[in-house]
């Protein structure tokens, strides 16, 4: 495959320097893409360069995953309208070797390949650089006037904010110039990718291997990644959607791609899947002929999801759906793990029962008005019964009379009480 050929037709591909399609015809190519360990999880923001790394791989050149621990330590002011907060060294660390894992899943790093991946960090070669060094090598390279003409700086010069910009920011685009430097040097990385928002910080790296070495390299950004509601991407109520199932689970990670409108759904599924441009073609055709049916929606999220977690995440996901939209049985509720119970139901009215409780001698009717209060009354509750509206872990109860015994207990610590069509009640026994 051409790598730049398969981003443009995948919408991923927003500025790309002149030379570039042509430097990758010519020769096994490496390539990098920089990510700033500001969390021990990467997030569905950075998947985006993650997937360009993969698709060049999967074109036969090399990819190259440059972990910040240095510039981590600066903060980008691209795209950001105040400075970040600087994280100590211990917690980059940490950061770093959670990030690398989750890398792994994507790249092939193991291989004997000629375009096996690498992950570099560029605290390694930062950490002795002396300030006096850095100016005289690096930065009477790269005059203030080209520094001040980047976007990143305009904007926030010319912004009517009063925090302005700090040095340490300022020169951010000079460290990472020097990133691309030393790779080229180090590794012959001819190549950096990014976000759209990153091509001022790239570019000065490219000028700054044609003005120390005398040397070409090149640069290609993708767009950033918005929703057709005009909504930031990969954002939701309750914060970043990320690949780490600690912070996101599997669940609410399956629901975020399936729950995205048709519109980005037709353009996700190009840049989050590894789907050929026929079968895609294909998929949102037949979906254009029964939108209701979400299959585009359902086949994005399949795919993400067992890229991201696994094939088992996936079919978990699937199932947990089914408990709160679909028809699903006891069955299916018995095979749902703690975590994901917990996360399809987060946020509903939830109780604390003591064992003693479902000792075989409380009933049901008791249970539910007293203990744990989910009916008002019992005259409710009777007549919820016998509506036949009262379900105990997806199965209808018919009898008034019903004991309470630990037999009803999922993962030996929940029962799950719906009453009517959408309210559901968790109870938690202590």
């Amino acid at each position: 495959m051409n790598f730049v050929d398969e981003l443009e037709w995948r919408g991923m591909i927003h500025t790309v320097m002149p030379g570039t399609k042509e430097q990758l015809e010519k020769e096994l190519t490496s390539a990098y893409v920089g990510i700033d360990p500001t969390a021990d999880s990467l997030h569905i923001g950075h998947l985006v360069g993650v997937m360009m790394l993969k698709h060049f791989q999967r074109c036969g050149h090399k990819p190259i995953a440059l972990i910040g621990g240095a510039t981590g330590m600066i903060g980008d002011p691209s795209g950001k309208s105040a400075e970040r907060n600087l994280l100590d060294e211990k917690t980059l660390r940490h950061n770093q070797d959670a990030i690398k894992q989750q890398l792994a899943r994507f790249l092939d790093f193991d291989s004997d390949a000629p375009n096996a991946a690498e992950i570099v960090n560029n605290y390694d070669w930062m950490k002795s650089f002396t300030f006096l060094d850095f100016i005289r090598d690096v930065g009477k390279h790269i005059t203030v006037n080209y520094m001040m003409a980047k976007d990143s700086v305009k904007k926030r010069l010319s912004s009517e904010s009063s925090v302005g910009m700090s040095f340490t920011e300022f020169t951010y685009q000079l460290v990472q110039g020097y990133d691309f430097l030393y790779l080229y040097d180090a590794k012959n990385c001819k190549l950096q990718m990014g976000g759209s928002d990153q091509w001022g910080n790239i570019t000065t790296g490219t000028e700054l291997i044609r003005r120390k070495v005398g040397g070409e390299a090149f640069a290609l950004t993708c767009p950033l990644i918005t929703k057709a509601d005009g909504g930031k991407f990969g954002k939701t109520e309750s914060g970043n959607v990320w690949l780490d199932a600690k912070y996101t689970s599997p669940y609410h990670f399956y629901q975020f791609w399936l729950n995205v409108s048709d519109e980005d759904a037709q353009k996700y599924i190009k840049i989050f899947t590894f789907i050929s441009k026929e079968e895609i073609e294909s998929l949102v055709a037949t979906h254009l002929e029964a939108p209701h049916l979400r299959l585009l929606q359902k086949r994005l999220a399949q795919e993400v999801t067992c890229m991201v977690h696994s094939q088992e995440a996936y079919e978990m996901a699937v199932e947990a759906s089914a408990v709160l939209f679909g028809n699903a049985t006891s069955e299916t509720l018995k095979k749902i793990d703690t975590a994901t119970l917990l996360a399809i139901f987060e946020g509903v009215p939830q109780f604390e029962i003591d064992t003693n409780d479902l000792s075989g001698e409380v009933k049901l009717m008791d249970l539910l008005t007293t203990q744990a209060p989910v009916f008002a009354s019992k005259g409710e509750m009777r007549k919820m019964i016998q509506n036949g509206g009262l379900f105990i872990n997806k199965e209808k109860i018919t009898d008034t009379e019903a004991i309470a015994t630990s037999n009803l207990l999922l993962n030996n610590t929940f029962i799950l009480v719906q009453k009517g069509k959408k309210n559901y009640y968790l109870l938690r026994v202590m």
